[in-house]
């Protein structure tokens, strides 16, 4: 679960390289450049109602059904805006990027929508939001309701907000997702483990758990679950403060709480028989 997830997250910052490294062909010809110049493919920059060059605050504004592309990645939004710096050795270079209203960025295969995006280019930060901020790919989605943040040099992606990633017949959902990825032996970004943190749901297509926080290693697929934890699986039930559940085989263990007067682990189960009576 959500392997391809952070992946999206982290094509959708290619959106920065572009910015820093490129000249926007809408107003190449006035000589302004973006970040080193080092890229020989341009930024193009659409907008029904035209672009602004505002020189005095050192900024860009394209508004109107706005389009920006470069390769195979696109960013529509109803407004964009670049804010750019001047360099002492010469030149310039863009320190941030806002899109407004409608936002939505296209890689191959990968969508991302919210109703405002920022991205921090000093910091590495890419923070969507909006009532409800998706990231879509051909197996997973992720929504928050309130925002979907990537931090470049930590490696992380962060949902807010009633958070779930949904992946297959799984749905993990929890007030704040959290994924860690890394790179495998190909060079591609994986996710290698995800925290999920206040009212943390799981449910498959046989078993629902419920915690206070949960802990999920991809390559095992076990979820390790803590506070107030509870398993139940039809009229089956188990309660205690930790627990592994294992999303790919079904298999769940609950132990003990530690430490703890009587934090011994609980359960219910409904047993079908049949009663067969006597003449």
């Amino acid at each position: 679960m959500m392997k391809n997830t952070v992946y999206v997250i982290k094509k959708l910052m290619l959106l920065s390289v572009i910015l820093m490294s490129v000249n926007l062909t809408s107003v190449k010809a006035q000589g302004l450049n973006f970040g080193n110049g080092n890229s020989d493919v341009p930024i193009e920059v659409y907008a029904d109602n035209g672009i602004e060059w505002q020189q005095e605050t050192l900024t860009f504004l394209a508004k109107g059904n706005a389009r920006a592309i470069r390769g195979e990645v696109n960013v529509f939004g109803d407004e964009l805006r670049a804010f750019y710096r001047e360099l002492s050795v010469g030149g310039t270079e863009i320190w941030r990027l806002d899109v407004n209203g409608n936002v939505k960025i296209v890689t191959p295969g990968e969508t991302a929508y919210g109703d405002h995006g920022v991205y921090d280019v000093d910091n590495a930060i890419l923070v969507l939001t909006g009532k409800r901020v998706r990231l879509l790919t051909p197996t997973d989605e992720v929504i928050a309701d309130q925002q979907i943040e990537y931090w470049e040099r930590k490696q992380m992606a962060v949902a807010r907000g009633n958070a779930q990633v949904l992946s297959d017949d799984k749905n993990l959902r929890a007030e704040v997702i959290v994924a860690y990825f890394q790179e495998n032996n190909f060079g591609k970004s994986v996710v290698h483990r995800v925290e999920a943190f206040d009212n943390v749901n799981i449910k498959t297509s046989k078993e629902e758990a419920t915690s206070d926080r949960g802990v999920y290693n991809v390559k095992s697929g076990i979820a390790t679950l803590t506070g107030s934890v509870k398993i139940t699986q039809d009229q089956n039930k188990l309660e205690g403060c930790k627990a592994e559940f294992n999303m790919n085989s079904g298999v769940s263990r609950m132990f003990s709480c530690e430490n703890s007067a009587g934090g011994q682990v609980g359960g219910s189960f409904k047993i079908n028989s049949k009663t067969k009576k006597k003449n």
